[in-house]
């Protein structure tokens, strides 16, 4: 088991202030991001994703850009999105972006399609919100698609007909590996085997062993449809320091601004320390503290769920990016060699 397993870590560009606690510009941001994106493949991580968000509070409206300036300095480690919203883009041009991506990268990229947990793309680019069901539907025929190569003939409502149509540039060989996003819906997990892709559960709250019937249908939806079952991955939040203070130190702030933001606009009660330290314990969501404690965490929901690729999103609001870089060095050094040891 252990030597199918990856390892990878997500930002979103999370709006970040420096250790005096002043905000960051944007422009920084992206270019801290691709710094915390290089040291990642130094310290041996398998994989770096970077999310899409069209607010203040997150610098990165285009992940493709900055995965292409990440790949330009690294060899080795995979680049992808974490998620791109397809609902509110183009598939056309989400391959095409992607595809030179690979180019760059020599093999290197992936994408992972979601409907993103945040609305501000579809008034931003003239969509409705209405449509938000058929508009992902149709978009995720079409990008399958495009991506299995050669001439695609598509027509639906939510765009223009191809005919015939041969998008460039094509892959240079194989398939760009494709990940369905799934925020625990079991028609979302069924959809994903459907079209044959690799699944990836979002978990940011609770038990991660309640997913596993999410992990369970995936397995049994691709047994029906007769083929292989795809990787099964998730992506929690954390964040790992020397010790279980200095990482809870670091990050309850910083994390407790971005959900008081969040839970502002969604009606959330404020987030109280208790809880924090709840969804931090053996049992929640959040994957903080040091190294031993995070690497016993990430190797019971391994176990628990069947995984081969455990993603860290590893920014957490308003977090320094230099907290972030000691964390990273601390996963790749420490965490992951821990987790494989666990888990032979």
């Amino acid at each position: 088991m252990t030597g199918t397993i990856e390892f990878g870590l997500n930002t979103f560009g999370d709006a970040t202030n420096d250790l005096q606690g002043q905000p960051r510009s944007h422009a920084q941001v992206i270019r801290d991001v691709i710094e915390e994106g290089v040291l990642a493949e130094q310290v041996g991580i398998d994989a770096f994703a970077v999310g899409e968000h069209h607010r203040d509070d997150f610098a990165i409206s285009t992940p493709e850009t900055v995965l292409a300036a990440i790949a330009a300095r690294t060899e080795r480690i995979r680049l992808g999105s974490a998620v791109t919203v397809l609902s509110s883009d183009d598939p056309v041009r989400v391959f095409q972006r992607f595809s030179t991506v690979d180019a760059i990268s020599n093999g290197r990229a992936e994408v992972m399609l979601g409907r993103g947990s945040f609305t501000e793309s579809f008034p931003l680019f003239g969509l409705n919100l209405q449509d938000y069901e058929v508009l992902f539907e149709e978009k995720l025929d079409l990008f399958m698609k495009i991506a299995a190569g050669g001439p695609v003939s598509w027509s639906g409502t939510v765009r223009g007909a191809l005919n015939d149509v041969t998008v460039h540039p094509q892959l240079e060989e194989g398939r760009l590996r494709t990940w369905a996003a799934v925020g625990g819906t079991p028609q979302s997990v069924v959809r994903a085997a459907q079209y044959s892709m690799p699944l990836m559960l979002a978990i940011i709250g609770g038990e991660s062993a309640r997913f596993a019937p999410f992990a369970n249908l995936y397995r049994k939806a691709n047994e029906q449809f007769g083929q292989p079952n795809g990787p099964i991955g998730a992506h929690s939040p954390g964040h790992i320091a020397e010790t279980d203070e200095q990482a809870r130190e670091e990050h309850w702030l910083n994390y407790r601004t971005m959900m008081m933001r969040i839970g502002k606009e969604r009606g959330w009660s404020p987030m109280q320390y208790e809880q924090y330290v709840q969804e931090a314990g053996e049992r929640g969501a959040l994957y903080v503290g040091s190294p031993e404690t995070v690497a016993r965490k990430i190797a019971a929901t391994v176990q628990v769920l069947g995984l081969q690729r455990f993603d860290l999103k590893y920014s957490a609001g308003t977090l320094p990016h230099e907290h972030s870089m000691k964390a990273i060095e601390l996963y790749g050094t420490k965490v992951i060699p821990m987790v494989r040891d666990l888990l032979a």
